[in-house]
């Protein structure tokens, strides 16, 4: 039997959510497997959509299964679980033509090897088209232990965090100095009959409200232009390193911030570090498809054992983009609040807290340190450098302008949805001179 399309579609999309829902696989690595499977970038796009959707309205879909069947599905039946927020997402968040996401939903569940559940797919789906599902309640997404911290870190603010989380992201854009201009490429993007946005505190970034294919824009390919949250361009302004300096971006993976100070700046000597062999491979591709491959050193090692990349001689500036438990890019990456546990956030405010202690070492005197995450929580932000700065005394924070968020500590914090960005947090340190 051949399969359309538009069938294919959606048998991968619930595979992928069943992974995820299901069997605590990451999105990003599901994605890295499907979506190469699909030729047309329509139908990855679609895919991609498709999961998004049913993975920020989760929670709701769980509820209209559970007061709509009489007996709750069971494990051996996820995959038609997960087939089923395929659909819902389609008819309610996406608000797809009703026939056709019905009928290739239905289609996908016989393809599925699910012929006996076709049926029940088809009353469910159309009973949501006639009376609609539950009401969405972003908290709901929340595990109780991490709503309640960001609850105690911004309760004035939680409600908004958690209606930005819950929203579908723009698609933020770099246009690459090395290349053209960002004036020049927003005219490319227009007389591509595409929409795009200028933002006055970002010198390089373009923002589309809709999200589109990467191979769609015009120049990708040939390294005119990189997909960058405003809020990850904006680390390179925080940094700052003056011509020539040596430069060090320690969790350098996938490479963006690398290649933002490389197209800013070609005279930077910087070395680009990864613990992660197979993510600093994306690095290095990355910085070849910018032009920029030439004007780095890239070691997949532990940046905090200094004996496997230091040559002893200091470094003029830092960059730590630690990892964190991306709180703040959760409308990004949906599986986090799936898969997130207590113990990890404790992990990983050891490791932020030994790469800033392993690292300063490196400086030299008067040289800059940039710490930052993608994470809303104080403990890995704030908390983490003021902790740093109590034990170390050559060690001071530079104030940074309303540009990057809200002053929060020593350094700045940038909540989900703010200006259109991500959440993320920044923090400049200055090394004393002796």
């Amino acid at each position: 039997m051949t399969t359309s399309s538009g069938t294919a579609s959606r048998v991968i999309a619930a595979r992928v959510l069943d992974a995820v829902l299901h069997r605590g696989r990451s999105l990003k690595g599901e994605f890295a497997k499907a979506l190469p499977t699909l030729d047309d970038p329509r139908d990855r796009a679609l895919v991609e959509a498709i999961c998004f959707a049913a993975l920020r309205e989760r929670t709701r879909y769980a509820a209209a299964l559970d007061a709509w069947l009489a007996k709750p599905l069971g494990a051996r039946d996820n995959p038609v679980r997960a087939l089923l927020y395929v659909g819902f997402a389609q008819v309610d968040a996406m608000d797809l033509p009703a026939h056709a996401a019905v009928d290739a939903t239905v289609e996908a569940a016989r393809a599925l090897g699910r012929l006996h559940q076709a049926g029940m797919v088809n009353a469910l789906l159309r009973r949501a088209l006639r009376e609609g599902l539950p009401k969405a309640d972003p908290a709901r997404n929340w595990p109780d232990w991490l709503l309640a911290e960001v609850r105690a870190d911004w309760p004035a603010r939680t409600d908004a965090i958690l209606d930005a989380s819950a929203a579908a992201a723009p698609l933020w854009l770099r246009a690459n100095r090395r290349a053209t201009t960002r004036d020049a490429y927003r005219e490319r993007l227009r007389e591509a009959g595409i929409d795009a946005t200028v933002d006055d505190v970002l010198s390089d970034a373009l923002r589309l409200a809709d999200s589109m294919a990467v191979a769609d824009l015009p120049g990708f390919v040939d390294g005119q232009v990189s997909v960058q949250d405003g809020s990850a361009q904006a680390v390179a302004d925080a940094l700052a390193p003056p011509s020539g300096a040596r430069v060090l971006d320690a969790c350098a993976a996938p490479g963006g911030k690398a290649a933002h100070l490389l197209e800013r700046d070609p005279s930077l000597r910087l070395i680009a570090l990864d613990v992660d062999a197979r993510r600093l491979r994306r690095t290095e591709e990355t910085l070849r498809r910018v032009g920029a491959d030439g004007h780095v050193v890239l070691k997949a090692v532990d940046a905090s054992d200094l004996a496997t990349w230091w040559d002893g001689t200091p470094l003029d500036a830092v960059l730590i983009d630690a990892p964190c438990s991306a709180t703040g890019i959760v409308r990004r990456q949906p599986d986090i609040l799936l898969h997130r546990k207590p113990a990890d956030i404790d992990a990983l405010v050891d490791t932020q807290a030994q790469l800033l202690d392993a690292l300063w070492p490196v400086l030299v005197p008067g040289g800059v340190l940039v710490y930052a995450t993608c994470s809303i929580l104080r403990r890995e932000n704030a908390g983490q450098v003021e902790a740093f700065l109590a034990r170390t005394p050559d060690a001071v924070a530079e104030p940074l302008d309303e540009r990057f968020g809200h002053a929060d500590g020593p350094g700045r914090q940038r909540l989900p949805g703010e200006g259109g960005m991500d959440g993320f947090f920044y923090a400049r340190l200055r090394k004393r001179m002796s």
